[in-house]
């Protein structure tokens, strides 16, 4: 079974924010020539459980006080900066999947999600949801309408 991480998104306000910082990140890769860009978040922290992240885990992102959105975790890397610190390169697919949004309590750095407690995708949920804008999709499950 996956493990999964959660983990707060800084200073973004959408799914469309973040995918297009990521969108951007990978852009810039392109134009420095970077033969196979890829989408990598560094942590501080070094996963303990990093065999069962990369068999099938995601990070799930928190936006504005909820879960939207998740990236699959590709490869998890640990490394030692130039200042002897140990910290870790998640190497994620750069799509960002949209998911049943759920409150989330702000919390430093990352936890581990189990599979069996993380929001399911919004696509498998009701197609019609992923069509809406994210404002409208936040206000019906608020209203318990979604």
């Amino acid at each position: 079974m996956p493990l999964h991480l959660i983990k707060l998104s800084v200073g973004t306000d959408s799914i469309a924010d973040l995918q297009g910082w990521i969108d951007d990140k990978i852009k810039a890769q392109k134009k420095r020539g970077v033969k196979k860009p890829e989408r990598i978040h560094t942590t501080r922290m070094v996963p303990k459980r990093a065999d069962e992240l990369k068999d099938g885990g995601s990070i799930y992102w928190v936006i504005k006080g909820q879960i939207m959105c998740r990236e699959t975790i590709l490869d998890v890397r640990p490394f030692t900066d130039k200042d002897g610190i140990h910290r870790c390169k998640l190497v994620l697919d750069p799509k960002c999947i949209p998911v049943e949004p759920r409150p989330r309590a702000a919390f430093q750095g990352w936890r581990y999600l189990e599979d069996k407690e993380a929001p399911r995708d919004l696509g498998k949920i009701s197609k019609g949801a992923l069509a809406m804008p994210e404002e409208m999709r936040r206000e019906l499950m608020q209203l318990g309408l979604l």
